[in-house]
């Protein structure tokens, strides 16, 4: 079980947001490549990156603080990219640059076959992210709930060739609420792919709980709100993470 530090930009600055919403959001750092080096230093065995200004424009906003911190973790570990990724230029753009994951979410539910192009021409570089609440797939900064289930699209993105999912329950993401482990397992027990959890991390409690499950198929946890509040200390969850899935 791997805990993923997430690092999301807006105007180049690393923020958290609370529930997506671009009004409430708070600064924790005005250099992301000191913050890219912290989680390093941590014992980060993935960082997890979110051009926020990219998520709402529609194309990366944020592009020159992503190679900056590209450059600066080197080989060291993989790097997830999600925000604004529309389009297969801009995925060749993002992996030419060093990501190793690009993470396609509105665009993934809209445009299926833009999804699927993605697959064939990038093979081992896409991840899909389902925002949903209630069960329910979210779109477009979360603005928008279809009438998606996420296990039936999850299931359909899997047969694409996606690497693995990750599942964000967006009424707890970024209010420390607690994971939503029981709608996290149930996604990764229909799958075969891995699932990566997200939304509400809160403490040492939920890195237990997922652990408690992670033969079911869950992967990871991205780390966000509760890795700078304090609320979770970073390298004991990781050490407790590795203790209880060894």
């Amino acid at each position: 079980m791997i805990l993923i530090p997430a690092i999301d930009l807006k105007d180049g600055q690393c923020v958290r947001l609370k529930q997506g919403d671009m009004e409430q959001s708070t600064v924790f750092g005005e250099d992301p490549v000191a913050m890219a080096s912290k989680w390093l230093d941590k014992g980060a065995r993935r960082l997890h990156l979110v051009d926020l200004n990219g998520a709402f424009a529609g194309k990366p906003q944020n592009f020159n603080a992503i190679k900056s911190i590209l450059k600066a973790v080197g080989d060291d570990i993989p790097v997830q990219l999600g925000g604004g990724i529309r389009d297969l230029d801009t995925i060749e753009k993002y992996v030419d640059a060093g990501i190793r994951y690009v993470i396609i979410g509105t665009a993934a539910v809209k445009s299926p076959g833009f999804l699927k192009d993605a697959c064939s021409a990038f093979g081992g570089h896409i991840i899909v992210g389902l925002d949903a609440k209630e069960g329910k797939v979210a779109t477009d900064g979360w603005s928008k709930l279809t009438g998606h289930e996420v296990v039936d699209l999850a299931r359909k993105f899997e047969d694409y060739g996606v690497e693995s999912i990750i599942y964000t329950d967006i009424g707890r993401d970024g209010m420390l609420s607690g994971i939503n482990v029981e709608a996290t397992v149930k996604l990764a027990q229909a799958l075969t792919i891995p699932v990566i959890a997200s939304g509400g991390l809160s403490g040492m409690s939920d890195i237990e709980s997922l652990c408690a499950l992670a033969d079911e198929g869950i992967e990871g946890v991205i780390c966000g709100r509760a890795i700078y509040s304090g609320d979770l200390d970073f390298e004991q969850a990781q050490a407790r993470a590795d203790e209880l899935t060894a």
